[in-house]
């Protein structure tokens, strides 16, 4: 994958840098895999909208991923590598042994025909799926679950990756892509590797209507509106808005939400950087 500049042939294109598709091998999904979803315009069953600056969009199939890799001992063969227009990353549909076709997480530099994995006594190759007590330190993966079973739940987004530091007892301590230290259960999952697509953050739309087929509608800064409706609003002329806080009050750049009672802070051994 390399990163491409269009021509300036229209304003439009003028800043426009996408990502090209060499990687993806096909643009049909596999229709066993795939179902049609609705888009709700950020509006709850009452009609009430509750999330602002969603709408529109283009239509969309939803691929079904497996994030578990549950399926132990069976190798399963790369048949293709698709887009997916759910996540930033690319998803790589396998044919297994015994029949069974799935989309995973694709990681970076899979290639079709390769065989993959999961279970115990895998080699920690990349796009296999073992545990965390199995992975040798220092080994960078991603699609990590935080409850045995669970399915992963962490570092699954383009070109993220953490890395497992130690073992401490039933403990493994993986490094986050925030830089945050972690302790998982070493019975945890995890696939080898770095997600594909890592170049997906130097993309520029280089129009508005980039983000509307992403279905997201303009976002207005608070200090714009009217005291009524933000509390950065107001003021002759242009003003700055004062403190920076939320439309609710809550304020930013530094201020701590996280609760010190929290269940889980007992698992971060270290606070990611400032």
């Amino acid at each position: 994958m390399a990163l491409k500049k269009i021509k300036p042939t229209t304003p439009g294109q003028r800043h426009k840098i996408v990502v090209t598709n060499d990687d993806i091998t096909t643009n049909k999904p596999e229709k066993s895999l795939v179902c049609g979803y609705g888009k709700s315009g950020g509006r709850n069953n009452q009609g009430k909208m509750t999330m602002r600056y969603i709408g529109g969009g283009h239509k969309q199939l939803y691929r079904f991923v497996d994030f578990k890799r549950d399926k132990d001992g069976i190798p399963a063969v790369v048949k293709t590598i698709e887009y997916d227009p759910n996540r930033t990353s690319r998803i790589a549909l396998v044919f297994y042994a015994d029949g069974e076709k799935r989309y995973i997480l694709c990681p970076q530099g899979l290639k079709v025909g390769q065989t993959i994995m999961s279970g115990k006594g895998v080699a920690p190759e990349v796009g296999n799926t073992l545990t965390l007590a199995e992975i040798p330190f220092g080994t960078l993966i991603h699609n990590i679950e935080l409850r045995p079973g669970q399915g992963a739940k962490m570092v699954r987004s383009a070109g993220a990756y953490a890395q497992l530091m130690s073992r401490d007892g039933k403990y493994a301590i993986i490094k986050m892509p925030s830089g945050e230290m972690r302790m998982i259960l070493q019975a945890c999952r995890a696939t080898v590797g770095i997600v594909s697509n890592p170049e997906h953050n130097l993309e520029v739309g280089g129009k508005a209507g980039r983000s509307r087929w992403l279905g997201r509608r303009p976002r207005n800064r608070g200090v714009v509106m009217n005291p009524v409706d933000h509390p950065m609003g107001g003021g002759e002329g242009r003003q700055t808005g004062g403190h920076p806080r939320s439309r609710k009050g809550i304020p930013a750049k530094g201020y701590k939400t996280r609760s010190p009672k929290k269940q889980s802070n007992k698992y971060i051994v270290e606070r990611r950087k400032k």
